[in-house]
């Protein structure tokens, strides 16, 4: 009998067809619902992929504690993936977070710290910078950690080109570490140069879990502008609203980041005559449900 590991179910994600919230003749919307994996977000990859390889470069070993910033999914992925890997994981994040999220990181046996919600997730990343030194944390950095976009590369970006049988046209992603929209753009252009690849972004004050519109002192370094050819900004009532579309009309039950980057998707494939767009669906709904995230206004 040959068995798996939870590890094995690390992506290789649907690519379903959008079958009510978009129908345009020549063009096809394509959702890759990143919450079917075991921790229920696309962050996985990238948790998976960032602890693999600190062990496999010798930068940890397995007893040590990592120390990471986050403002949710990573953090549920990093506290499934370390538990998995042999490493103990503490968690900084801001107070306001859904408690869902801070009770499943803590199911998986993580330390998690809360921080002050007016100072953000920029706040959690000063503190968890702070505890390293403190206490000799390793620190992942998932914000300037190239293995967190090389996860894409490695995985999203060869299974949606596979997937579509090479016929891919755009990609849209929601723009947070940008670990997902730096390594799929790296794998697709490889492929064919012509693929546009397109990154959400909230419009100034739009506070949407998962995407940012970061301050220059705290932009991501594995972030390359010239990887993506189009920023759409999107408000927090338009992803709040496709969020809710989402789980009505086509059963895909998500969190506001998603709402956001299909949003984008459907604004860039209503332009089109032809083409096969693909967008990411970041996690589960289930995680946000004691906020107002599903309530009608």
């Amino acid at each position: 009998m040959q068995t798996k590991s939870i590890i094995d179910f690390i992506g290789n994600t649907p690519l379903v067809e959008a079958q009510h919230i978009f129908k345009k003749e020549g063009v096809t919307l394509l959702l890759k619902l990143e919450g079917n994996n075991p921790g229920g977000s696309v962050k996985d990859r990238a948790a998976y992929n960032m602890i693999f390889e600190a062990l496999n470069k010798k930068n940890i070993k397995k007893g040590d504690t990592l120390v990471e910033a986050t403002s949710g999914n990573t953090g549920i992925a990093l506290a499934l993936m370390a538990k998995v890997l042999g490493v103990n994981m503490v968690l900084v994040m801001p107070e306001n977070s859904t408690i869902e999220r801070v009770k499943t990181m803590r199911a998986y046996g993580a330390k998690v710290i809360l921080t002050s919600k007016e100072l953000g997730i920029e706040g959690s990343r000063d503190h968890a910078l702070k505890l390293k030194y403190k206490k000799g944390y390793f620190r992942l950095n998932q914000f300037d950690n190239p293995d967190n976009s090389k996860a894409h590369f490695k995985t999203t970006g060869p299974e949606i080109w596979r997937d579509t049988e090479g016929q891919v046209t755009h990609f849209i992603a929601a723009m947070g570490t940008t670990g997902t929209i730096m390594g799929v753009s790296d794998y697709l252009k490889g492929k064919n140069k012509e693929i546009k690849i397109i990154g959400a972004q909230p419009k100034d004050g739009a506070k949407i879990p998962g995407i940012r519109k970061w301050p220059q002192e705290y932009l991501p370094a594995i972030f390359n502008a010239a990887k993506v050819d189009e920023v759409i900004e999107v408000s927090e009532e338009e992803a709040k609203a496709m969020t809710q579309r989402l789980a009505s009309e086509e059963g895909i039950f998500a969190g506001m980041s998603s709402g956001g980057s299909v949003l984008v998707a459907i604004k860039v494939a209503e332009k089109l005559e032809k083409g096969v767009v693909v967008a990411i669906v970041c996690d589960r709904g289930d995680r946000y449900l004691s906020s107002t995230l599903f309530e009608k206004d």
